[in-house]
């Protein structure tokens, strides 16, 4: 059977093409004539590893000879640069194809070479071990830049940095440090692969970007590594190693670590938006060096070049990466497509830098196809920009610069939009200068409308003539400089500017030892504008934000700020953060409070700007609590040691806001712990979990604390045990709980854990609730504590504390838990964790109290919730009004008829 391969009768015209817009392929194929049948009869397929390996192996070299492994690569990049410049030029493949063949090219080589060498060496000085560990140690090849993410073009040259786990020494009869034995390694494998032959060269190795550059040693340990980038790694470092990525071996256990120690040099645990004035920087530098050398028609580095696009797509990854995995990739067009799915780029954009950059990239190949030269400039001869224009598919060159132009000039507004110096308003710099006396910036500001101008030009003095001012990097002082007075502009437009720009310079002197959120501020002064309202509505929100000052970073887009949260989606989002996140329980515990705080600045957004009902607030804070207990469960079981079941048969049941969804930005989570399980081990297990649940809510870390808890609710409150068997609780809530132990039963629900075991209390609360009672007995219970709440919050003022004193919110709770437990035997409909307001609503339809004063209560208790509301957003003492403010009265005669 004949399996020859038939020819393509379209080969003679695309090779005709070909040959015309490459004088590279021209040559090599005139040079070796043998090569153009194999292009023949391989050209329509794609160039792949296998077919690399398989050409290798079908050389006829001998791969384990380091001369002839040489000349079998150069062979073979001319095979693989032949194919690729043929399929390209005529529509056959794309730029992927392209960058991934050169890339995959680039990993063939160096992992044979290093293979052939690793054999010579081993067998002469023997195999080099770990100092401690005792086991074989290998180097680690590093690609960077193109390399490492995977794009590389047709002619580059390839950026290496060596590694090695950890020093130590051969074991071979001729015993080298493995210091040594690495670097004459790395210094051969550079000779196979760059060193220009009569065969040509395989690729041009650049070993610069190492610690060090030029003047640093060829090779490094992990540890002298770590030491380098900690102490020693510049900005240009973090943004070169974005791209890094161990091209050889192509499998370790030790890439891991490395991967692991380099990531928090690159990706900040924080917000890092003092990343985008470094590489403004560094940009800077760059455009410099190209006026300089007359290369602005360079379009890897001129203006809107493949440079700034790469530059857009890693400045988020720099600011962002440390937060989110997500960006934590290599490739410049995958890196677009993830900001735009994460809003950081709208579709547009990300669309329109995605279609500069294919434009670009298929241009520099072409640029270089020509001569296999490394270039990137654009051609002077008319001739070779004829070339060009064909091999780009344009009938003539003026048509490929008219497009080329339009795609740059695009390329560079978004450039300069993202890049350029932030505009800084007309604030007055008077109002913020060395010198300049208290009394005149008095004067200045009360021209600004400032009412305690006194107090505020002294509060501005001492901060500028304060020590923590003066110990600022200049970086840092620089950014206070042009903060201050646009902030004292903005603070003078709110009802009260002495008061907002007081709560504005506590915030600035709180985040100005993390230079990262001064240069968000300075970055983005659109920003100040929605900082200065939410800090003049709400002193609690400054003090927010000063305790977590990453979330500055919602500021940026007011639209989502502004949204109704979409729990579904959140949780999704949370899931695939917590699972990025490996076994991490610290990294997941901190993405939990990040979520946790973040979703709580979003919704006190909403509530500044009264886009949220009081009702509604307090149900998306309890869902907010809800979902941040089902994941701290799950966080606290995976601790247990010793589990004796996969899934723990355990619940947890909110009491008092959370249990009632009442839930305010700073309360307390009132909870108690269930469980269902016979096992031996159940008790203590679940007792270890409940305090590891307990640890994780409330311990405070830099990240902050999630929750703080109360769990004296509890059967036995205090004394008793943290948690409780169904049977046991049952018992408890039977035959030993006090009144006002059933009075908080009406406000608990089922929040996270088990539904099995949540079902089970669920019917335990309606049948202890539905219990039958004498109703004087209860009425007397029920005042007693009342009674005792009173006394333990006495009120010395003249004014009406709207919680405790009488006709307030606690009466009006009382009596709903009194309604319930007295006719909840009749009316089963009362059990229902439903709320105080449509309990009193659901009352007066039983009859059990008068329609009128029902609404009038009900009136009333939204009232003083939304006034109390209102006073913690600015107050942290009680709350309380001037009498005439409320009318209690139809509170007070309701509590009459029920209660006396």
């Amino acid at each position: 059977m004949n399996t020859a391969h038939v020819a393509s009768p379209a080969f003679p015209t695309y090779l005709s093409h070909a040959r015309k817009c490459s004088r590279y392929l021209q040559r090599t194929l005139d040079t070796d004539t043998g090569l153009q049948e194999w292009l023949q009869n391989s050209f329509d397929t794609s160039c792949s590893s296998e077919e690399m390996y398989r050409l290798l192996n079908d050389s006829g070299f001998n791969l384990q000879d380091e001369i002839e492994l040489g000349r079998a690569l150069r062979h073979l990049r001319k095979q693989v640069m032949l194919k690729l410049i043929l399929r390209d030029l005529n529509g056959l493949c794309g730029l992927d194809e392209v960058m991934q063949a050169m890339t995959t090219l680039a990993e063939v080589c160096i992992r044979q070479a290093q293979d052939c060498l690793m054999r010579a060496m081993a067998a002469q000085f023997g195999q080099p071990l770990g100092e401690h560990s005792k086991t074989p140690q290998s180097l680690l090849v590093i690609g960077m830049g193109k390399l490492g993410g995977g794009e590389l073009n047709v002619s580059s040259d390839i950026d290496l940095i060596f590694v090695y786990a950890e020093d130590g020494e051969t074991d071979g009869p001729r015993v080298l440090g493995n210091h040594e034995f690495f670097t004459r390694l790395g210094r051969r494998m550079i000779n196979l692969i760059n060193e220009l032959t009569a065969d040509g060269y395989v690729f041009r190795v650049d070993m610069r970007l190492r610690p060090y550059g030029d003047s640093g040693p060829l090779v490094m340990s992990f540890a002298a590594l770590e030491e380098y980038l900690v102490s020693q790694g510049r900005e240009w470092e973090r943004y070169a190693w974005i791209k890094a990525r161990v091209i050889s071996p192509a499998e370790h256990p030790q890439i891991a670590e490395l991967e692991k120690l380099a990531r928090p040099f690159v990706f900040r645990r924080y917000l890092d938006f003092g990343a985008i004035d470094s590489m403004r920087k560094l940009h800077a530098q760059i455009r410099e060096e190209v006026r300089r050398r007359d290369r602005l028609n360079n379009i890897k580095l001129g203006p809107g070049g493949i440079r700034e696009i790469e530059f857009i797509a890693q400045v988020f990854q720099l600011i962002r990466g440390g937060r989110d995995a997500e960006l934590r990739i290599r490739p410049t067009q995958a890196v677009l497509r993830a900001l735009s799915a994460k809003g950081q780029l709208s579709l547009e954009i990300a669309r329109m830098l995605d279609d500069a950059y294919i434009l670009l990239r298929n241009l520099e190949h072409r640029l270089q196809y020509l001569d296999d030269q490394q270039t990137q400039a654009l051609p002077d001869k008319p001739e070779d920009q004829e070339l060009v224009a064909q091999a780009m598919g344009f009938t003539d060159y003026p048509a490929l610069l008219s497009v080329l132009s339009g795609h740059r000039e695009k390329v560079g507004e978004q450039f300069e939009q993202i890049f350029g110096a932030p505009e800084t308003g007309s604030a007055d710099e008077n109002l913020w200068q060395d010198g300049l006396d208290t009394d005149n910036l008095s004067a200045d500001l009360v021209k600004l409308g400032y009412r305690q101008s006194g107090e505020t030009a002294e509060r501005l003095q001492q901060l500028r003539l304060g020590s923590r001012y003066r110990q600022l990097p200049d970086n840092s002082r620089q950014r206070l400089d042009l903060l201050v007075p646009q902030l004292i502009k903005l603070a003078a437009t709110t009802a009260d500017p002495d008061a907002t720009l007081s709560r504005l310079l506590g915030l600035l002197e709180g985040i100005s030892r993390r230079s990262s959120y001064l240069a968000f501020l300075a970055e983005y002064p659109e920003s100040l504008n929605l900082l200065t309202r939410m800090v003049a509505a709400s002193s609690w929100a400054a003090e927010y934000l000063m305790q977590h000052p990453m979330l500055l970073d919602e500021l940026l887009d007011a639209r989502e700020i502004y949204q109704a949260p979409d729990w579904g989606q959140i949780e999704s989002k949370l899931q695939r953060a917590l699972e990025d996140c490996g076994d991490d329980a610290e990294r997941q515990l901190d993405l939990l409070r990040h979520a946790q705080q973040e979703q709580t600045f979003h919704l006190l957004a909403m509530d500044l700007q009264e886009q949220l009902p009081l009702e509604k607030l307090s149900d998306h804070l309890s869902e907010l609590a809800d979902l941040m207990l089902r994941h701290v469960l799950e966080l606290g079981w995976r601790s247990v040691r010793k589990k004796h079941c996969e899934q723990p048969r355990f619940a947890i049941v909110a009491y008092g806001k959370l249990g009632g969804k009442e839930l305010g930005y700073a309360s307390d989570l009132d909870l108690i712990f269930l469980y269902e399980d016979d096992h031996p081990d159940a008790q203590e297990n679940y007792a270890r979990l409940a305090q590891r649940i307990n640890t994780l809510l409330s311990s405070y870390t830099a990240s902050g604390r999630l929750y703080e808890t109360d769990l004296r609710l509890r059967p036995n409150g205090a004394s008793g045990l943290l948690v409780s068997s169904v049977a046991a609780f049952e018992d408890y809530q039977q035959h030993n709980a006090w009144v006002w132990e059933h009075q908080a039963l009406t406000r608990a629900r089922f929040c996270a854990g088990d539904a099995t075991v949540g079902a089970k209390f669920e019917d335990i609360r309606h049948r202890i609730l539905c219990q039958p009672r004498d109703v004087a007995d209860l009425r007397r219970e029920i005042l007693a504590m009342r009674q005792k709440m009173h006394d333990g919050h006495p009120n010395p003022t003249a004014l009406f504390d709207i919680k405790h004193d009488r006709g307030g919110m606690v009466d009006i709770e009382f009596m709903v838990q009194f309604l319930v437990l007295a006719h909840a035997q009749q009316h089963p409909a009362l059990t229902g964790n439903i709320g105080n307001l449509a309990l009193l609503n659901l009352a007066a339809e039983l009859a059990l109290i008068p329609s009128g004063a029902a609404e009038q209560t009900r009136n009333l208790y939204r009232t003083l919730r939304k006034i109390q509301h209102r006073l913690r957003l600015n107050n942290d003492g009680p709350c309380r009004i001037a009498p005439e403010e409320v009318d209690t009265h139809a509170c007070r005669e309701l509590w009459h008829l029920l209660l006396e």
